[in-house]
């Protein structure tokens, strides 16, 4: 039995009308709202993944995904920066004591943003690194405080492998730079962040190794079975989490407007016809299997967690793949719907499109695309060595 919280989904399910009401004028803006923003954090949705000990929910992690799913339905970009925003409270649980202070010590609702394509220039200092770059897809930036950073630190001749770490950084020290003009889930405000040369001290760095073997310095702080989880689990899940709401508010919409919708071309009633039932239900067969695999991956997660076992390789290599997938899946649900919903769902305006355009901008994310993944279990059920350490 999965320790859902329904209560908190419902928090979520009751912002839908608002999120509707303003979806067209976020996605003209470029940015969350920041009513959004300040909901999100009345309703404690934003801080569900965050340690209790900062008054946060420390919630099982399936009640913060399917809290993402119902602010999908009605605005997948909210639900997009709710998930990797959301995230990030998790992540800095697993920081040094120094770093969750230096956040949450004055402001216990500080929000974080995020780009961790490691492309920043790093050189080691005494205490620290001094830190350069431009990054992109920034979700939700301009809405945080702080950000984190992705760059590999230069090694020495007798390291094990690279040292990828994520770089915790005050808005004081980057920039951001507007450059977000999209297609799809424009409301996100991903933009651009620019560092220039500026002081991160160790203890706000922390290293994706660490968070693979599950031995950040955090853990000291934050014993909680939810902070025992891989790091890469329940990242990806973040950005995919999104598309199963996505794909269930495309469906409504499908619904909603085919239930008394008239062919132009005959007169017919679109209802009676096989095509449209045969994809109401295919995207609905999708959604319920979808849902079915994340149940069972984020219970499969904290099980290992509270007993305190050792995650199974081959299992995380599973989830891993599984997470990628989401999306395709789901693209291809809601594209059926769309081509299904005849020439006027091209005009922004249909209650469709956003859904559609919005699910394609999901899948473009790198951990959205499921061909590493299936190719890393495709090659270790057939013997080969594990390839990704994102897991």
């Amino acid at each position: 039995m999965s320790a859902l919280d329904f209560e908190a989904v419902d928090r979520a399910r009751g912002l839908q009308p608002a999120l509707r009401a303003r979806a067209a004028a976020a996605s003209e803006a470029r940015r969350m709202p920041a009513d959004t923003v300040a909901e999100l954090l009345d309703t404690g949705l934003l801080r569900l993944l965050q340690p209790a000990r900062f008054g946060g929910g420390e919630a099982h992690p399936l009640t913060f995904f399917e809290a993402q799913a119902a602010l999908a339905e009605a605005c997948p970009s909210t639900a997009w920066v709710y998930g990797v925003v959301g995230v990030h409270a998790w992540q800095l649980a697993l920081f040094d004591a120094r770093a969750q202070d230096d956040v949450w010590g004055d402001d216990p609702a500080a929000l974080i943003s995020s780009s961790y394509m490691p492309v920043g220039q790093v050189t080691p200092v005494e205490g620290g690194f001094r830190l350069s770059g431009r990054w992109s897809f920034s979700s939700g930036c301009e809405r945080c405080q702080w950000v984190f950073l992705g760059a590999f630190c230069p090694t020495g001749p007798e390291a094990k492998g690279p040292d990828m770490r994520t770089f915790l950084l005050p808005r004081a020290d980057y920039a951001i730079d507007d450059v977000w003009h999209t297609s799809g889930l424009r409301a996100t405000g991903s933009q651009d962040v620019v560092v220039d040369d500026v002081f991160v001290p160790e203890h706000r760095t922390h290293k994706f190794m660490d968070g693979f073997f599950r031995k950040s310095p955090g853990h000291a702080l934050n014993p909680g079975p939810l902070y025992r989880i891989p790091f890469g689990q329940l990242f990806v899940r973040s950005v995919s989490g999104a598309a199963l709401g996505i794909a269930q508010g495309a469906l409504d919409a499908y619904l909603e407007a085919g239930r008394g919708r008239v062919a132009q071309s005959d007169g017919s009633q679109v209802a009676l016809e096989a095509s449209a039932q045969e994809v109401a239900a295919e995207a609905a067969a999708v959604i319920d299997e979808v849902r079915l695999v994340l149940h069972r991956d984020m219970d499969a997660l904290m099980g290992w967690a509270e007993r305190g076992e050792d995650m199974p390789l081959e299992r995380r290599i599973a989830f891993r793949m599984g997470s990628s997938r989401v999306v395709d899946r789901c693209v291809a649900a809601v594209d059926g719907l769309f081509t299904a919903s005849g020439g006027r769902a091209i005009f922004e305006s249909h209650p469709l499109n956003r859904f559609w355009r919005d699910a394609h901008a999901a899948r473009a994310h790198y951990a959205n695309n499921p061909a590493k993944p299936m190719r890393n279990m495709g090659g270790v059920l057939l013997g080969l060595k594990n390839t990704d350490f994102f897991l």
